[in-house]
C-alpha cells in the first residue's frame, strides 16, 4: 500500500481509538495509547497486513515522538521541580540505572553494550503518557501530580542523557564532551529565554493569534526544530533536543506572553495530540514484531519478566526515595506511575536492533512489557489509592503524613 493509503489507515485508527477508550471507560479506564498501539498491531503486517510504514511514515512517526517528548518537557514547572524532591528523584534514577545495568549484565551474559541497552530501557518513565492521565483526572497540580512530574521528568531526561553517553557508539569521554557542549549552548539559550522580550514580540503574538499568521505557534515550531537540529549536530539523540525545546518554550511563553501562553500551547497540543503523537503510537503498533513475540517461547517468557523488572528497577528505588510527607497510598502510586514506560523503550530498543546488539525477540518482549505497563500500572495505581483512602488505617497514615 502507498504511503497515502497507509496514512489514511493510521488516521482512521487515531480517530477510532478515543471512541473505543470512551466506550471502555464505562467499565474500566484504559489509557488511550493502548488502543492506538493495539489498532496499529491490528492493521500491521502480523495481523491484517493492511499497512506497512515507509520512509514518509517513519519521518512523521519520528516527529510524533519528538512532539511527545517536547510536550513532556513543556509540562515541567521549574518552580516546583527543585529542592529535596528533585534530589530524591535524581538519586532514585541513578539507583535504577546502576541496578538495571547490573541485572542486564546478568541477563545478557556479560555483553556490556547489550546490558547498556536493556539497563537504560528499564529506567525510563513515560511522562508524556502519565501526565495526560493525571491532567484528565484534575490531579496534575496536586502534591502527587507535582511529585510525579518531578520523578517523571528525571525518568525522561536521565535515559535520554544515558542514550547519548552509552548508546552513541562513541567513547564515553567523547560523548560526555559533546553532551557538555550541548548543555553549555542550551544554558545560553535559557539565559536568552529568561531575558525580557521586546515589546514587538508580545504584540505580534497578540495580533496574529487569531489570524493565519500564528506567529507564536510558528515560533514554538522553530524553537523545536532548532533544538532538534542542535542535538543532531552534536551527534546526540533528537529526543534530548525535543525535551530541551519544551522546557525553553515554557520559559519564553510565560515570560513574553503570559496572557496567551495557555492558548498558544493549546494549539500546539492540538497539532501534537491531534495528529503527530497518535501517528507515532499507531506506527509503533504497526512495527511491533508480534510474530517474534508469539512464535518464540523465550520472547513470551521474557515479557512478564521485563514487566517485573520495570517495577523492580524503576519502581523500587522510587518507592524507597519518595518524599516522606507524601501519603503511603500516593507513594505506592508514584512508584507505579514511575514504572510506566513506552516511548523511550521503543526508541532505545530501536537503537539496539539497528546496531545489531539486541535480538528482535528481546526488543519485542521489552516493548510488549512496556505496553502492558501503560495498560496495567496506572490502573493499579488508581486502585491502590482508592483502597488506601477507604482503609481506616490508610486514612490515619494520610493524616499523619499530610502535606
Amino acid at each position: 500500500m502507498s504511503h497515502t493509503g497507509t496514512l489514511v489507515l493510521i488516521m482512521a485508527a487515531a480517530v477510532l481509538a478515543p471512541l473505543l477508550a470512551k466506550g471502555a471507560a464505562r467499565r474500566i479506564r484504559v489509557p488511550l495509547v493502548v488502543f492506538e498501539i493495539a489498532l496499529g498491531i491490528l492493521v500491521g503486517p502480523d495481523v491484517l497486513d493492511l499497512a506497512r510504514p515507509d520512509q514518509v511514515i517513519d519521518v512523521l512517526a519520528d516527529l510524533g515522538l519528538a512532539m511527545l517528548i517536547f510536550l513532556a518537557g513543556y509540562e515541567i514547572e521549574f518552580a516546583a521541580v527543585r529542592g529535596v524532591t528533585l534530589r530524591r528523584a535524581a538519586g532514585a534514577w541513578l539507583c535504577s540505572l546502576g541496578l538495571g545495568i547490573a541485572l542486564a549484565l546478568w541477563i545478557s551474559g556479560g555483553d556490556t553494550y547489550r546490558a547498556f541497552v536493556i539497563g537504560t530501557a528499564l529506567t525510563s518513565t513515560a511522562l508524556g503518557t502519565v501526565l495526560p492521565i493525571l491532567r484528565d483526572r484534575g490531579e496534575l497540580r496536586t502534591p502527587l501530580g507535582t511529585v510525579v512530574s518531578t520523578f517523571g521528568a528525571v525518568g525522561e531526561f536521565g535515559p535520554v542523557v544515558a542514550m547519548a553517553l552509552l548508546l552513541s557508539g562513541r567513547k564515553p569521554g567523547q560523548s560526555a564532551a559533546l553532551l557538555i557542549a550541548f548543555g553549555v549552548i542550551t544554558a545560553a539559550v535559557v539565559w536568552w529565554a529568561l531575558r525580557p522580550r521586546p515589546p514587538w514580540f508580545s504584540r505580534m503574538v497578540d495580533e496574529t493569534l487569531h489570524s493565519s499568521g500564528q506567529f507564536a505557534v510558528r515560533f514554538v515550531m522553530l524553537l523545536l526544530a532548532v533544538m532538534i537540529a542542535l542535538a543532531q549536530a552534536f551527534g546526540l539523540d533528537i529526543l534530548l533536543g525535543a525535551f530541551a525545546a519544551g522546557a525553553l518554550t515554557r520559559l519564553v511563553l510565560h515570560g513574553a506572553a503570559p496572557d496567551h501562553s495557555a492558548e498558544v500551547m493549546g494549539r500546539v497540543e492540538a497539532l501534537g495530540f491531534g495528529f503527530l503523537v497518535p501517528l507515532f503510537y499507531v506506527v509503533t503498533g504497526i512495527e511491533f514484531d508480534l510474530r517474534a513475540l508469539l512464535d518464540g517461547g523465550r520472547a513470551l517468557a521474557l515479557l512478564p519478566a521485563f514487566l517485573l523488572l520495570f517495577l523492580l528497577v524503576r519502581g523500587g528505588p522510587v518507592l524507597l526515595l519518595a518524599p516522606r510527607d507524601l501519603p503511603v497510598p500516593d507513594r505506592r502510586a508514584l512508584a507505579l506511575y514511575a514504572s510506566t514506560c513506552l516511548p523511550l523503550v521503543v526508541a532505545i530498543t530501536t537503537i539496539g536492533v539497528d546496531q545489531k546488539v539486541l535480538d528482535s525477540d528481546e526488543a519485542a518482549a521489552l516493548v510488549g512489557a512496556a505496553m502492558l505497563s501503560v495498560l496495567l500500572l496506572p490502573l493499579l495505581a488508581t486502585r491502590l489509592r482508592r483502597v488506601g483512602r477507604a482503609d481506616p488505617q490508610g486514612r490515619a497514615s494520610e493524616q499523619s503524613e499530610a502535606w
